[in-house]
């Protein structure tokens, strides 16, 4: 398989999933999050948001960096990201940012920022 297929395919598949879409879109709203801002906004087992941070870092979709014990991680959709990453997120967020279950992620993730990050991540 080409490159350019792989990669249009690693997209493809992270695109796929509501609660990647999620991911990205809470990013895109927030410009940087830590993984556990991430679990408790979308209520998952902490072995299931890796696999979907995975995913959507497989497909250069987000970059992450560690910070002490924390993961952090933002958009990929700087200079030197892949033309089909950038178009990929700006045509997610065109399509789906009115959507109610992602209004209703802006409401609960302010609650959940609201709140010390030791006291929501030092769990």
């Amino acid at each position: 398989m080409r490159y350019e297929m792989l990669r249009f395919m690693n997209v493809t598949k992270a695109l796929s999933d509501e609660n990647r879409v999620r991911i990205l879109l809470t990013l895109n709203e927030k410009e940087e999050l830590c993984v556990c801002h991430l679990i408790d906004l979308l209520e998952l087992a902490p072995s299931t948001v890796s696999k979907h941070l995975f995913l959507l870092k497989n497909a250069r979709l987000i970059v992450g960096r560690k910070d002490g014990r924390w993961m952090h991680y933002r958009l990929n959709n700087k200079h030197g990201a892949p033309s089909l990453v950038i178009e990929a997120l700006e045509w997610i967020v065109k399509s789906v940012s009115d959507d109610p279950v992602i209004k209703a992620d802006r409401e609960r993730l302010e609650k959940i920022l609201s709140v010390p990050q030791q006291a929501s991540c030092g769990r």
